[in-house]
């Protein structure tokens, strides 16, 4: 399976065009909305994890730093491991309401979701 943000050109095997400059494709990152504009949704998920349980948080729109900085603190909250990447937070453990708890203080607006 190819990395979706590989550098490497993908597709192209050679050309003969000297001048040729490959386009990579590069998205400029969406700005981090505020707060209050972010709609944020909280859920437990074993299937990610070898059936272990991990709380995700979905529907973060904003740069890869706000959202590492917002895992960090999560993490840090939660006093567990996790990873972020693509909008969504994934904390090791289930901490669902104390996740909830903490983004409701910080002006998030969120949802448990899931069953």
């Amino acid at each position: 399976m190819a990395d979706k943000k590989s550098n490497k050109p993908q597709g192209v095997v050679y050309s003969t065009n000297p001048d040729f400059a490959y386009n990579y494709g590069n998205q400029e990152e969406q700005p981090t909305l505020p707060p209050q504009q972010q709609d944020l949704r909280v859920m437990l998920d074993k299937k990610m994890k070898g059936g272990k349980k991990a709380t995700l948080v979905t529907g973060f729109v904003g740069t890869e730093d706000d959202l590492s900085a917002l895992a960090k603190q999560l993490k840090n909250l939660c006093a567990a491991g996790g990873s972020a990447s693509e909008g969504i937070i994934l904390v090791q453990g289930d901490f669902r309401q104390k996740i909830m708890d903490f983004l409701v203080k910080k002006g998030y607006k969120v949802k448990l979701s899931g069953g």
